[in-house]
């Protein structure tokens, strides 16, 4: 169902049962995916890599060239786009910087009205990007992690799995699994709630605000994960993950601010 005055390149590809919107445009190259659904005014650029039953709302940009001087707009990149996912109003996706390069957008991810995924980017499945989230180029976010509205992450920045970003953030340094983390890279406990999301059972849970306290309450933070790893201080997949995390990435990582004070003194039953 393609309404007359979309503009449709005889050039892209079109699954079945896709519905595209009045002034809807998609440009040759671009691929779209069973059941999606371009609504009006949506714009799909080449290199677009839209799976099955993507949602693409007004005024949406797919696979835009990305916002750097000199870019040569002659390179082949683009972008991917997991299945289900939903991209509400003004969503800006830009193409990898790189020959044949990908921007990556996993499944069953929700993009709030004009936020923002940039050049070379790999967001995981199940992520939720609130209004007006920014993610600068080459980040990387983990599945299930949420980011509320208005936060702004750093070039190169890496975000572990579940962890959840309060609004207006700024985050410049690396954010381990499992955290929250609020204002200017600010860490304020373990994200219980969307460890319980997760499906992880309390002794998981245990196990993640041990190892918190201890990476946290040493002065080097990587040297200390890396020694617990070694020691086998982690027995459950989250707890080698969050130790893992810190031994990767080039930036500094988050430290606990004034918040994480009184989630410190919180009990094995707390939260």
């Amino acid at each position: 169902m393609i309404h007359p005055s979309a503009c449709v390149s005889a050039d892209a590809k079109v699954g079945t049962g896709v519905v595209i919107g009045a002034g809807a445009i998609v440009d040759a190259g671009a691929e779209i995916g069973d059941g999606c659904v371009l609504h009006a005014h949506s714009i799909v650029r080449g290199g677009a890599v839209l799976a099955e039953r993507v949602e693409v709302h007004p005024f949406c940009v797919v696979s835009g060239p990305p916002q750097m001087l000199r870019f040569d707009e002659s390179l082949r990149s683009g972008v991917r786009v997991g299945a289900r996912t939903i991209l509400r109003e003004g969503v800006t996706l830009n193409r990898s910087t790189r020959p044949d390069g990908w921007t990556v957008i996993g499944a069953d991810c929700f993009l709030m009205a004009n936020s923002h995924v940039a050049h070379d980017c790999v967001v995981a499945d199940r992520v939720v990007l609130a209004n007006g989230a920014l993610l600068a180029g080459h980040c990387e976010v983990g599945a299930g992690s949420f980011l509320g509205g208005g936060a702004a992450v750093h070039q190169f920045t890496r975000i572990g799995e579940n962890v959840m970003v309060g609004g207006l953030a700024r985050i410049t340094k690396d954010l381990p699994h499992f955290l929250l983390v609020a204002e200017r890279d600010e860490v304020s406990g373990l994200n219980v709630v969307g460890l319980r999301r997760r499906g992880c059972s309390r002794a998981v849970v245990v196990e993640l605000k041990a190892l918190f306290r201890r990476v946290y309450g040493a002065p080097n933070v990587r040297a200390e994960a890396a020694a617990a790893l070694a020691e086998g201080a982690a027995t459950t997949g989250e707890g080698r993950m969050f130790l893992a995390f810190f031994a990767a990435g080039k930036r500094g990582v988050a430290r606990p601010g004034r918040a994480s004070e009184k989630y410190a003194e919180q009990d094995e039953e707390g939260a």
